[in-house]
């Protein structure tokens, strides 16, 4: 058995390909920007491509715009209700228009369902410079044993 890394706050500290494979469990995540100077967070469809991340957005959108060439946060996250065991995985990295017709074909084989998928023809790449992820077994309100299980927060970037 090994032993599992936690930090200060008693979250299991999750390694980089423990994180790819929970990016790869969801479909949706949020996507942290600056639009007009101002911190957005927007939940995307997204998929992992490799060692990278994938979304389909509107050519000409402001959500376009705003990522060309963008340094971008993502997070994607799962609670399970009935145990309350909860992960969190964020990523830092810099964005980019998918631009070349060979590796925009190469991604058509992803299930990659985007919210308005008949006006989201434009790809977007997230490169994964930085990659965090925490998480948390199971936590029971009151005394130990009783009551139900209940979700925990789990901060990705916590350290």
């Amino acid at each position: 058995m090994f032993d599992m890394e936690m930090d200060r706050n008693g979250f299991e500290v999750l390694g980089r390909d423990e994180c790819f494979r929970l990016l790869a469990s969801v479909a949706v995540g949020r996507i942290g920007l600056s639009m007009s100077a101002l911190p957005v967070v927007l939940p995307v469809n997204f998929a992992v491509d490799g060692d990278r991340l994938v979304i389909r957005t509107a050519a000409g959108s402001k959500l376009d715009a705003a990522l060309t060439g963008a340094v971008v946060a993502f997070e994607a996250d799962h609670v399970d209700p009935e145990t309350g065991e909860a992960w969190s995985v964020l990523v830092r990295g810099s964005s980019a228009v998918l631009t070349d017709a060979a590796d925009i074909a190469a991604l058509a084989d992803l299930d990659l369902n985007a919210w308005v998928a008949d006006h989201t023809d434009q790809w977007v790449m997230i490169t994964t410079d930085l990659v965090s992820g925490r998480r948390t077994a199971r936590r029971r309100s009151g005394p130990a044993g009783a009551g139900a299980a209940r979700p925990v927060a789990v901060p990705a970037g916590a350290t």
